[in-house]
């Protein structure tokens, strides 16, 4: 990987945010943790979630130790170009399912489902009775 060394857009690096292509950005280097995701010992949730951004604070919060740090070294290939990361990362909402009008069928059908039993048992109770008194 040594001979891939370059300066890498913030959108590039993003889109490596795969479990079989990941790559990170950390102090602004990039890094491509693909082959160590299965020996995280956080995980590779832990690595997947680090993608799309500066990695550093996450990074850094941990605590990695030195050996850690060192290893580092066989991910490394390139730098970010600092001035294509964003200020503050977009915020995306989840996504949601459309709006379906017909919620109200479903309410009326649940009623339904509720009155009609009602109505059957009170004309039950209202044909007993008439009968009793004949």
């Amino acid at each position: 990987m040594g001979s891939d060394l370059k300066v890498r857009s913030f959108e590039e690096v993003s889109s490596h945010d795969k479990i079989k292509d990941c790559w990170l950005i950390i102090n602004g280097k990039v890094y491509d943790v693909t082959p160590f995701m299965d020996d995280h010992p956080g995980g590779d949730e832990v690595l997947l979630s680090a993608t799309g951004k500066d990695a550093t604070n996450d990074f850094e919060d941990v605590g990695h130790s030195d050996s850690a740090r060192e290893m580092m070294d066989k991910y490394y290939i390139g730098e970010v170009d600092m001035s294509t990361i964003p200020l503050k990362h977009a915020y995306v909402p989840p996504t949601q399912a459309p709006y379906n009008p017909d919620k109200t069928s479903e309410f009326v059908i649940k009623i339904l489902q509720f009155l009609v039993p009602l109505l059957i048992l009170g004309l039950a109770f209202a044909v007993r009775h008439y009968a009793k008194e004949k």
